[in-house]
């Protein structure tokens, strides 16, 4: 069930990169939302496989992705709401996957 929110998160950074993309002509939005969607692809095809390091990488990946966002909410001061989007994205994402990594390692 942990590899949900990965292949959730992947579909929608991959359509949400894409369609800012198209609409503004961002070349970093179409890269970050398609490469960020693909390693939460393979993190959610590790988690199924219960293969070595798949919540680590899930982890890695909302980490990375609550960083990119706050600078962005801080900017707009939290008036736009894809800023916030992906914080708030991020921030759960975070949350759910520290505790499976805790899970994981300490049977917590």
């Amino acid at each position: 069930m942990a590899e949900h929110p990965s292949f959730t998160l992947a579909g929608l950074l991959a359509v949400g990169g894409t369609a800012g993309y198209i609409r503004t002509r961002s070349t970093p939005s179409l890269v970050a939302g398609l490469g960020l969607g693909a390693s939460y692809a393979f993190a959610g095809y590790l988690i199924k496989g219960n293969k070595d390091y798949g919540t680590e990488l899930a982890l890695g990946n909302s980490i990375f992705l609550l960083g990119s966002a706050i600078p962005r909410v801080v900017k707009t001061k939290g008036r736009a709401p894809v800023p916030l989007g992906l914080a708030a994205a991020g921030a759960l994402a975070t949350y759910y996957y520290q505790k499976k990594v805790r899970e994981f390692r300490y049977g917590v």
